[in-house]
């Protein structure tokens, strides 16, 4: 007992340890990024791991204004937040029917959102770039103008589409552990299968539902690779990603470092609050079942 109980401090003690070191490679890059975007561009020349001398917020609204980093922000926003919204509408009840009910088609629909899991998205950027090139050539023939291309509602719906597989996997796997009792309880008082799935399912399924928000959520934000090649005109709207790119480019030739690193902190900024502000759910979502009847 007593060798038993000595291995399994040290396992405790190693376990320990390396959570405590991968806490610190992670934490200190990102606070070494929030204390750089707060420094005079003077202060980059001495010793990089110095405390800021004071908080030069010009820093924030050079970057917010003359790089245009407000625009690219906005343009984030709406585009998530519409991909989050036709992804929602389309995946929840997809994967609804797919995990309670029995029909004709349906394991071959299972199937092939499963394939999609193993689909690398920027692999297949390229065929969707020239899809949409073509579709814009036969719409100018016919309208004299396209608009598939450098289009930010056409960017959320391939967001949207991208993500469908893996979110309605999720939702899937997370509906079929629901009892059938609620459901039955509700036809019997007279309920429809949408007012059921509305009302009963999907409150129940909160936890669930918040973390796939939130894991879509980052991946649309931090998305750079189909945006950069669906939003390719010079004076098209650009999300924040690309737009970050371009002022670190521009800054670094510059060498207004300060500005770079506060561009930086923006992009990390949203995603940091959205997810202290949902952490309890997705630690829910993610680790507790519906209960069995």
């Amino acid at each position: 007992m007593k060798e038993k109980s000595a291995g399994e401090r040290i396992y405790k003690i190693f376990i320990y340890v390396v959570l405590v070191a991968l806490a610190v490679c992670i934490l200190v890059p990102v606070a070494w990024v929030f204390m750089a975007s707060i420094k005079q561009n003077s202060e980059f020349y001495g010793n990089p791991w110095s405390l800021p001398l004071g908080f030069h917020w010009q820093n924030f609204v050079d970057a917010w204004n003359t790089a245009k980093m407000g625009d690219y922000m906005l343009n984030s926003v709406i585009v998530t937040v519409l991909a989050l919204a036709i992804l929602l509408v389309v995946a929840l009840p997809a994967a609804y029917c797919l995990s309670r009910f029995h029909f004709r088609g349906r394991k071959f629909l299972n199937t092939a959102f499963m394939a999609g899991l193993f689909i690398n998205v920027n692999y297949i950027v390229v065929p969707i770039f020239l899809m949409l090139r073509d579709g814009d050539t036969f719409l100018k023939k016919i309208f004299g103008s396209g608009f598939l291309l450098n289009n930010i509602v056409v960017l959320a719906i391939v967001y949207a589409a991208t993500a469908l597989p893996f979110t309605i996997y999720l939702l899937s796997g997370y509906f079929a552990t629901l009892a059938h009792d609620y459901e039955e309880a509700a036809y019997i008082d007279g309920a429809g299968y949408g007012k059921t799935m509305i009302q009963i399912i999907f409150p129940m399924a909160q936890p669930s539902i918040v973390t796939i928000i939130l894991f879509n959520f980052l991946s649309f934000w931090n998305e750079y690779i189909i945006s950069m090649t669906l939003m390719s005109s010079a004076n098209g709207a650009k999300t924040l990603p690309v737009g970050l790119l371009n002022l670190m480019q521009a800054q670094q030739s510059a060498a207004q470092y300060g500005i770079m690193y506060a561009g930086l902190v923006m992009v990390m900024l949203p995603t940091l609050i959205l997810y202290i502000c949902v952490q309890k759910k997705l630690i829910q979502g993610m680790t507790v079942g519906g209960l069995k009847g």
